[in-house]
């Protein structure tokens, strides 16, 4: 079964329109709506809501004055990091002050969307406007506007950190170049957008379903707030329509509010988010400046390394530091970098806050790595794949120490790959060494192609943890329930292969559950490229154990030794003597030393059960529980490091400056595949967003903090005509971190797009591409000079 190309489980229910979302529930409640800053910086003069107070249907209306105790303090920070000093987090409702266009000041609760939106739109809120820092490197520059005005500057944090000697290597090298990259801000648009919707019980429970990537975040968040003990806090992520980060582990204004207002009015409160809201009101990505210093030696191999770069952390920084922090660790890639040094500022500016989309940071660093590369080949005249073959690093040099901090705190250090092997399976795969003849044969044809290649490696499966539950019903049915939600990944196939494999049962036997803490309480999120790491780990511990308890209990019934009991096909028997087996199933109800007193086990079946425990003085024997069930976590003690290498073939249209993908080649490694169709899906997904990131997707703001594009007319994507059916090849290096052998590969197929695209295009034009993404008009400009 691991390894098999298993079809997915959740499909039919889904295409058949089964699915249930957060909005399918609860048809009857009552619904919010929320009044949100029209200015990027500004003091709240007065807000009016008796208009809104006179509107038929309205139960409640909400501003920073009707909240108190905790609600009426700042969100929390959520991942803290030691040189944040003075963290900025926002209100659930603005106090005095808004820092972005977006930004939540009031909410309405009424009888429907309709009602509630008709009285948002009749609150006045009067302003005074502030000046505005709506650039990055003015933001970061000194005697700029100040987004939050009590400080001295909009630095959240600055961090450095160096791994040997960079100055000596630069002072060491024969040539040494400077460049200045860019990314810049994009954002996640899932299909769904945001939902919640709460209700509490005529106890005091809560109940809340969530859109959300973290159901157990959520849960020990709302438990918190509402002084309620967790076991009174339900969080279910029912089917979610998609989430790529910006559901994941944080708390939205919305995420307090709906579940405040269900508890003040005594009745269930639901909030869907609009499209529009999405765009202003979720959280986005992406945008960095980059300052690369690198010297190299006359055969290419680079000396040292240095980056000094700017983060854009939006008016808060909700999530810490975590996206710099992986793109510095993450920037060298597969190279060999003994002298690495970084510096970057996170800096605030008068715009959506941000934490992790796809890729979290990683398309960053592979973007400003690859373009390293490929500047420093042509600077020096060297093929810009043999470059790579002389800095990538070796197979024999595994456990390697890049040697800067990770993003879970510990070292950054690789378990196992085969770079080198990679990258000439990808070369060959693209036609690398016969591109120069094509490329003659299109310039004979008048159009212009170029080939760009790319590298990258994704640290996977963080922790803290994740746990499993697994029990075997009467029916011969698995259970097997996680705390992490999913969002279309597959989890549900992937975990009943594990389970399926362990416990020598048909994976259409096993049923998997994620995203309810009613089944699991404890987890941490689907996020980080670390499901089937750390809670496909927690799944085979906990399946382990179950068939550890079925091959006790078989060989007592059967007199033999639990080393001769085999499980499969759904039976448990003794090897070698086809006799002795029983349905595991069945074996499940005889784990119940009460279960062959109602009748359901054949004659046969209660023999042997009385045969188990009429011999014990107590009802169970010493370690054993009822049933056959184990819930187990997995803790990983650092992460596990996937690898790959794109290649792109572009052409570029003279005339029109547009870029069409002829040819895209994945290469990837994720150690040990547990389900092919699993990881191939993963990566077309991740390649359209990588696609998106390179040449469609940017948030567009004005000098006064104006969101330009704030909907799906006028913010790009590609359509699925202008995306290229990627060519895929896998390798499989094993982690040896974990029993599995697996590493993450949920984030893969994003992370180089924008570098192999941008080397392609750079080819095809003998121009620098050291912005990202670049659009037609972009390449115009490059080309004619804004002319």
């Amino acid at each position: 079964m691991f390894g098999e190309r298993v079809e997915r489980r959740e499909d039919d229910r889904l295409l058949l329109g089964e699915g249930r979302y957060t909005d399918d529930f609860e048809p009857h409640a009552a619904q919010a709506a929320f009044v949100r800053s029209e200015h990027a910086h500004a003091r709240i003069v007065d807000i009016d809501v008796s208009g809104a107070l006179d509107v038929e249907g309205v139960h409640a209306v909400y501003t920073y004055e009707d909240l108190d105790g905790k609600f009426a303090e700042p969100l929390p920070l959520i991942i803290p990091h030691e040189a944040i000093a003075d963290g900025r987090t926002q209100y659930a409702l603005a106090r005095d002050e808004v820092r972005y266009v977006g930004e939540t000041i009031a909410m309405v609760v009424a009888t429907d969307r309709y009602v509630a939106e008709d009285a948002a739109g009749a609150i006045l809120v009067t302003y005074e406007p502030y000046p505005v820092a709506a650039d990055l490197e003015s933001a970061a520059a000194a005697g700029g506007p100040l987004v939050h005005r009590d400080r001295e500057d909009n630095v959240v944090a600055r961090v450095a950190e160096e791994h040997g000697d960079v100055d000596a290597g630069l002072a060491a090298a024969a040539h040494t170049f400077e460049w200045r990259l860019q990314v810049e801000r994009s954002a996640a648009t899932p299909l769904e957008g945001r939902a919640i919707v709460a209700r509490f019980d005529e106890d005091g429970g809560l109940l809340v379903h969530d859109a959300t990537q973290a159901p157990t975040g959520i849960r020990n968040g709302l438990s918190r707030l509402f002084d309620l003990d967790l076991d009174r806090v339900h969080v279910v992520a029912p089917d979610v329509g998609g989430g790529f980060g910006v559901k994941v582990i944080q708390f939205y204004p919305e995420e307090v509010l709906v579940p405040l207002a269900a508890q003040r009015l005594g009745m269930p409160v639901k909030w869907t988010e609009d499209r529009r809201e999405h765009f202003i009101g979720s959280t986005h990505e992406r945008r960095q400046v980059h300052r690369v210093r690198v010297g190299a030696d006359d055969d290419g191999r680079i000396l040292a390394l240095e980056t000094s770069f700017l983060h854009d952390s939006g008016a808060y920084c909700p999530y810490g530091l975590i996206i710099p922090v992986i793109t510095a660790a993450q920037l060298p890639g597969p190279y060999r970098l003994d002298n690495y040094r970084y510096d970057f500022t996170a800096v605030y500016t008068n715009m959506v806050p941000t934490s992790p989309y796809r890729g979290a940071g990683r398309p960053h660093a592979a973007f400003v790595m690859e373009r390293v590369m490929d500047r420093l080949a042509k600077e020096l005249g060297i093929d810009r794949a043999e470059i790579r073959r002389r800095n990538l690093i070796g197979p024999d040099e595994f456990p390697y120490d890049v040697g800067v901090t990770f993003q879970d705190g510990g070292p950054t250090v690789y378990d196992s790959g085969d770079y080198p092997a990679g990258l000439e399976l990808l070369l060959e795969a693209v036609g690398y060494d016969g591109f120069e003849a094509r490329r003659e044969a299109a310039r004979s044809e008048g159009r212009r192609i170029g080939i760009g290649i790319a590298a990258y490696v994704e640290g996977t499966g963080i922790g803290p943890y994740e746990g499993a539950a697994v029990n075997v019903q009467v029916d011969g049915t698995v259970t097997v329930a996680t705390g992490l939600a999913s969002q279309g990944q597959g989890h549900q196939t992937i975990l009943a292969q594990i389970a399926a494999d362990e416990l020598g049962v048909p994976v259409e036997r096993i049923r998997v559950r994620t995203g309810d803490t009613r089944l699991q309480g404890y987890g941490v999120g689907t996020f980080a490229s670390r499901t089937a790491v750390v809670s496909g780990n927690a799944v085979q511990k906990a399946a382990a154990e179950v068939r550890r308890q079925a091959a006790e209990l078989a060989a007592r019934m059967f007199e033999a030794d639990p080393a001769d009991i085999e499980l499969a096909d759904g039976v448990v028997r003794v090897v070698g003597s086809p006799r002795h087996e029983l349905a595991l199933g069945q074996l499940a109800a005889m784990a119940n030393p009460l279960r062959y007193a109602f009748g359901e086990e054949s004659a046969e079946a209660a023999l042997l059960t009385r045969r188990v425990y009429a011999s014990q003085e107590v009802p169970l024997p010493d370690g054993t529980t009822p049933g056959l069930n184990a819930v187990e976590y997995y803790s990983p003690a650092s992460g596990v490091f996937g690898f790959g290498t794109h290649a792109a073939v572009v052409e570029v249209d003279e005339a029109t400056c547009d870029v069409r993908i002829l040819d895209y080649v994945v290469g990837h490694d994720c150690g040990r595949i547990i389900n092919p169709m699993i990881v191939d899906g993963q990566m077309y997904g991740g390649v359209a967003q990588g696609i998106g990131g390179a040449l469609y997707e940017r948030m567009a703001y004005d000098e006064t903090g104006q969101l330009l594009n704030a909907s799906f007319m006028d913010f790009l994507m590609p359509y699925a005509t202008e995306l290229p059916r990627p060519a895929l090849f896998h390798t499989e290096t094993p982690s040896p971190n974990n029993v599995l052998g697996v590493k993450g590969v949920g984030e893969a197929g994003t992370i180089p797009v924008a570098g192999a695209i941008a080397n392609a295009i750079s080819d095809a034009l003998g121009t620098p591409i050291d912005t990202m993404p670049i659009s037609p008009q972009d390449i115009f400009e490059l080309v004619h000079g804004g002319a």
